[in-house]
């Protein structure tokens, strides 16, 4: 009888365990790409108030025209003159292209490439950069409520390979896992110094102005960060970012319209706004040029 209690408490400890893992990946999770990507179908009525802007921000294949300005908050916002990452760089590979989220401001593509630099002088062997914005910014179909305004970017816990990826491998490799199943700290078989260094070198980056992780991760930085502490202010825990980290740049000196980032509290006050359905439709329908952005 006790071996068999025994084995039936192994048994509910192993359930509890997998429903963990399973709603932590739940929470902030980074779905596969496609090989085929079908484009989105016309939209019935795209003038009606009542369409959702992120319907026809998805639409939108091609940056505006002119020059580049990041307009509105990074979640309420959109952008114009975008340049897009290239998918393979020297120090960096884009996942998940099929997505067509690798746009940003100019000044997050300089970044990238700057920080993909430094990454590899602390023993990082290259970025995989998940998702910026859209070509026009704007909201998103899914995964976003921020990257608006082409100045958020998603860098993967997995190192660039030693050779350039294929379609298939940018679309359906999954990222690196670095938080325990229980949630309370790292997994120590999977995260390393490194993973530290990494962060670290893009919180020092003069452009970055906030950094979004697991707080398991934000207690692990935290622990290991040593008599430098100053770069640990940029960064803040979030649910979620146990895959990958979330990087903002700062508004841009030439995006007059640019809003930085609220303050802490005001920051959750928007965030919960959006997510209960508030819509922001100003880029598109701001003007007489309904077409804008």
């Amino acid at each position: 009888m006790r071996a068999a209690a025994r084995l039936l408490v192994v048994l509910i400890l192993a359930a509890v365990g997998s429903a963990v893992a399973q709603e932590k990946h739940l929470i902030d999770p980074t779905p596969p790409g496609s090989l085929n990507p079908k484009p989105l179908p016309p939209l019935q009525n795209p003038d009606a108030p009542s369409t959702p802007a992120k319907e026809l921000f998805a639409r939108k294949s091609t940056p505006f025209p002119g020059p580049p300005r990041s307009i509105g908050g990074y979640f309420d916002g959109c952008l114009a003159g975008a340049v897009s990452l290239p998918i393979t760089g020297p120090t960096w590979q884009v996942m998940r292209p099929s997505r067509n989220r690798n746009w940003g401001n100019p000044q997050l593509v300089r970044f990238i490439e700057r920080f993909s630099k430094n990454a590899k002088k602390v023993g990082w062997k290259g970025l995989l950069v998940g998702d910026m914005s859209q070509p026009r910014g704007g909201p998103m179909l899914s995964n976003h409520t921020s990257h608006q305004v082409g100045l958020d970017v998603d860098i993967w816990f997995t190192e660039m390979p030693d050779h350039v990826q294929n379609r298939e491998e940018r679309e359906f490799n999954s990222p690196t896992d670095v938080v325990a199943l229980d949630l309370l700290d790292v997994d120590p078989e999977v995260w390393t110094r490194r993973h530290n260094e990494l962060i670290r070198t893009a919180a020092q980056d003069p452009a970055v102005i906030r950094i979004l992780v697991n707080a398991a991760i934000k207690k692990a930085l935290c622990r290991e960060a040593g008599a430098d502490r100053a770069w640990l202010s940029k960064v803040r825990p979030w649910y979620g970012h146990a895959e990958h980290f979330h990087v903002q740049i700062a508004c841009p000196a030439d995006s007059a319209e640019c809003k930085p980032p609220a303050p802490r509290s005001q920051a959750t006050a928007a965030v919960a706004s959006l997510t209960s359905g508030s819509r922001n439709r100003r880029c598109i329908r701001g003007s007489a040029n309904r077409d804008r952005f």
